[in-house]
């Protein structure tokens, strides 16, 4: 009974969480504004790639839940998309402050490196970076296992892919690499921008200060996705559990922003708003 009570909140948690995502979605998509300005696209893709992994994952835990399987080839195709997208969140989540950093420590040519083609061009490098972690575990697997495995059903589960013990220390060092370099990147920007802010004065000093804000939220999502790599869970399961914890735990945050931003123009209100009721993937 109390797996059932679990799936089920999960259910409703999951469906709130999508919707949010799609009004935020759609919101960007209405509003022309939104397309010629690169931390909106960045934010748009890390809320189309939150929203794919939250339904996929969703799905594969109720699959899981009534003991369905599915063949293993199946099931490689399926994780190897999945595990793309949940690496994209992080991935962005640094992209986006190192488009803080820009702005704020070298806004003489935000204009030039955050131009929309270029919004593009990063767009491809986030899913090539985070592509790297899910291709070499893959490989490993692809190498190591026999053709006949690929013909046989199981539960889905990042665990049928490790044949070897070394196989879960190698997933578990390439996320902690990964998770050491962004934390590296998001420290140097926010000491970068704290030496600007007791440089600047009058708006140039707030605009500063939101800055901050926003790198340090940045930070903050990153520690909750960072928090389950640790941890030897059932992928999918995992995935929501940590989406869910960042949605609720985020949303509480927008009380105290929106009262600190209060005086905002109406785009940069918007953009903290989404940022904090997205999280985390």
């Amino acid at each position: 009974m109390n797996d059932y009570f679990r799936v089920l909140l999960v259910q409703i948690l999951v469906a709130i969480f999508l919707c949010i995502n799609m009004l935020l979605i759609v919101t960007f998509f209405k509003k022309e504004c939104f397309h010629t300005s690169t931390r909106y696209i960045l934010f748009a893709v890390m809320l189309m790639s939150d929203s794919f992994v939250l339904i996929l994952s969703n799905v594969l835990v109720i699959i899981n839940f009534l003991q369905f399987t599915i063949q293993v080839w199946l099931c490689t195709v399926i994780s190897i998309v999945t595990l793309l997208y949940v690496a994209v969140t992080p991935v962005t989540l640094t992209a986006m402050t190192l488009e803080r950093y820009v702005a704020i420590c070298l806004p003489l040519r935000h204009a030039e490196l955050c131009s929309t083609r270029r919004s593009m061009h990063c767009i491809l490098v986030i899913h090539g970076i985070s592509s790297v972690p899910s291709m070499l575990n893959l490989s490993i697997f692809f190498a190591t296992a026999s053709l006949g495995l690929y013909e046989q059903r199981a539960l889905c589960s990042v665990e049928i892919f490790i044949l070897q013990p070394w196989q879960r220390h190698f997933r578990s060092a390439i996320s902690q690499l990964y998770f050491f370099i962004m934390c590296i990147i998001i420290v140097f920007c926010y000491i970068q921008i704290v030496k600007v802010a007791k440089a600047a004065s009058g708006e140039n000093k707030q605009s500063t200060q939101k800055g901050m804000r926003t790198v340090i939220l940045h930070a903050f999502q990153l520690l909750l996705w960072g928090g389950g790599i640790i941890h030897s869970f059932n992928i999918f399961a995992q995935i929501l559990e940590e989406k869910c914890t960042v949605q609720i735990l985020t949303t509480l945050q927008i009380l105290f922003h929106k009262i600190a931003q209060i005086q905002s123009d109406w785009m940069d209100n918007f953009y903290i708003f989404a940022i904090i009721f997205n999280g985390i993937i």
